[in-house]
Order: structure tokens, then sequence, then C-alpha cells
């Protein structure tokens, strides 16, 4: 299910390395940031674009090239969509929290009541794992052995699709990591599992709970989980790329139920700078909620960032608080996030850099410039 993209967006979000800022001024660091997408085209690349926002206004700056074939530049006078990747996973997150505000999911609840018999296996037990270890990336749970039909590539070329039940079943072909809380381990089931108890909950689809309390409320026209067999990207969009074999290759289409409630998200920059602005100001769940999802464990690098239930957050060398994800998915690493000062940014990149710092790019991008 990772494939390089992914596994780099998960390994930089957890070796962060620290990032300095000067003296605060008026002027969002646009210069910087230009700077910062010229060098990860350098480091190989393909595209890069950064969309910033501040009180409302957003710029949108780009480097590389959208598409190979013909050598077009990144456009950047209107929104383009990408994958989004493990971003997915703060908007799963958030659908939950409104459930549990709703007082319909209990965070603190064994998974089995309200899947029962879903998560047994070897040391895993459902009835022990609560859903918050499961937000929380603190259940235990196995990932999948590495296997070909595990490709959203592969499964979008031959047809391939899958259910959530399919992909836990081959998770617990495995035995359990961890007894559940012991610590932090990311994986990408415990996603699977959330958007199977936001449907059991519901009795409805995923994506419609995401539509009716997330995008339609903050008017995300341009974010949409693809349903399954949707391999395509609606346009305008950024064409994926991926280094595989050695070679730099088209990868744009995916299987999106592979992925699904973990990871299948399409969104657009400006679409996730107004997701996240409006989550850090309390507008997405009630302050409770929030409170819930930036109360986490470290991340084990020794940098200050903390996941929670969803988000990872941290502070950044300014002052400014930080709270977002990265997410890497077949063609397409993100990153996004907002401050509590009001500024949001999202990178889009495609291809495959052999060189992310992740918080200098939010630094450069989220601090004002000395």
């Amino acid at each position: 299910m990772r494939h390089r993209f992914l596994t780099l967006a998960i390994c930089t979000a957890v070796t962060l390395t620290a990032g300095t800022a000067g003296p605060a001024t008026s002027t969002p660091p646009h210069d910087t940031v230009r700077a910062d997408l010229d060098a990860l085209v350098r480091a190989g690349a393909v595209g890069a674009l950064a969309t910033l926002t501040e009180n409302g206004v957003t710029t949108v700056l780009a480097a590389g090239h959208a598409d190979l074939a013909t050598g077009a530049p990144i456009p950047t006078d209107h929104p383009l969509h990408v994958r989004v990747g493990s971003i997915t996973k703060s908007f799963t997150a958030a659908v939950a929290l409104h459930l549990a505000a709703e007082r319909e999911l209990d965070l603190d609840q064994p998974v089995d009541t309200y899947l029962p018999g879903l998560l047994a296996g070897d040391g895993v037990d459902g009835r022990a794992i609560t859903v918050r270890q499961i937000l929380g990336h603190r259940s235990g749970l196995p990932s999948p052995a590495p296997t070909p039909e595990l490709n959203e590539a592969a499964a979008a070329r031959d047809g391939v699709t899958f259910t959530p039940r399919q992909e836990i079943a081959l998770a617990l072909r495995e035995p359990a990591r961890f007894a559940p809380g012991a610590r932090f381990e990311y994986n990408n089931v415990n996603y699977i599992v959330a958007g199977m108890l936001i449907e059991a909950v519901t009795g409805r689809p995923y994506a419609e709970e995401l539509r009716d309390r997330v995008l339609i409320p903050l008017g995300l026209t341009w974010t949409y989980l693809p349903a399954t067999g949707d391999t395509g990207l609606r346009d305008p969009h950024l064409t994926g790329y991926a280094t595989v074999e050695g070679r730099v290759t088209e990868a744009t289409r995916i299987e999106p139920s592979l992925p699904w409630t973990s990871g299948a998200l399409v969104s657009t920059g400006a679409d996730l700078n107004r997701f996240f602005t409006a989550l850090a100001a309390g507008q997405v769940v009630p302050p409770a909620q929030l409170a819930q999802m930036l109360d986490g464990s470290d991340m084990g690098a020794g940098d200050g960032f903390s996941y929670g239930l969803g988000l990872a957050n941290t502070e950044l060398p300014c002052g400014a608080g930080y709270l977002g994800h990265v997410g890497g998915v077949h063609g397409f690493a993100t990153v996004s996030g907002a401050t509590t000062t009001g500024r949001a940014v999202t990178f889009s990149v495609t291809g495959a850099p052999t060189t992310v710092d992740i918080r200098a790019l939010l630094t450069h991008a989220l601090c004002d410039r000395p």
C-alpha cells in the first residue's frame, strides 16, 4: 500500500530538522518559498506547487513542469486537483470527532462495540482496542505484508478493487505490533478501521458523511473522495509522476478503494488551506473535540512534533502553533497545514525528490520573512 512517496511523506514527518526564523515582519516569505520549490525540483521533483493563504488572500507559486511530455509549466491562475494521500486522515478524524461531539461515537469504547469481531488475530483483539487508539495510531494493529496485490497503480491498471474488510483481513495475517496503547506507530490500517467505524455508526457511506459534515459547510467544492473504480483525476489536475525501476514515469491513476479513508482524497491547495485554517479556528469540530485532536503522542524524533487524532502539531521556530498533516500516494506528495495566527500553506509535489525538509518548508512559508 505504501509507495515511495507515501514512505517519504511519513518518514520526513518524523525526522524533521530544526529551522530558523528571523524577526517578524508583515510580509509573507514568497521569495524564500520560491527558492524552496526550485530546490525540490533540483532534488528530483517534476513539479512543485505552493499555495499560501493569509487573511483570505491566496498566492500560488510553482516550479518545474506540469507535464513532462509537453514540458508545460505548472499554471498558477486556477486550482489544480492533486491526490493528497494521508491528509485524508485529518478529514476522517474530523468526521469521527463530529460523531463524538454528538455522542454517536465514544472514543473510549472498544472497536468491538461498533464492529464486533472485525479485529481478531494473532495478538489482535477488538475488545481491547479503543476508537481513540485507532485514531491516534496507538492500536498496535499490523500492516499488511508488502505484496504485488497491494499496489494502487497496478490495481488501477488491472481493474482490481478492494473492500475495507479485505484490507483488514490482509493485515490480520500478521501478528500485532504491540499491546494497545503501548506506543505510537503510524499505520494506514487504523484509518481503514476509522472509515468503517463512521459507516457503522451512521449507516451511511463515508463519502456522504464527509460531504455533509465537512465539504459542504466549508465550501470545499474542489475536494472529493473518488468512488471505487474512479482511477483518474477530475480536470484540471497535475500529472502525477513516480520513479519506477530508476525511471520517472507518469503516475496519475490509482485505485482509490485501496487507500480509501486513509489516503484517497483529492483536493487543491486552496481547499486544504481553507480546511486547516477553519480547523485551527475551531470551525470544523467543537473546541473540546479539537483539543482532543491536538492532544497526542510525540512522534519520536525529538523535534517537538506530536500526533494527536488525525493531526500533527508543533510550535514553529517563530512561535506560531502549527497543525496539519503530510500525505503521499503514488505520483504525489503533499504537505499542508495552518497556524493559530491565520496563515496556511499547501505544498504539492510530483515526482520523487531525494530530500525534503518539511520543517524548513513550513517555517519558511508560515513564519514571517527575516
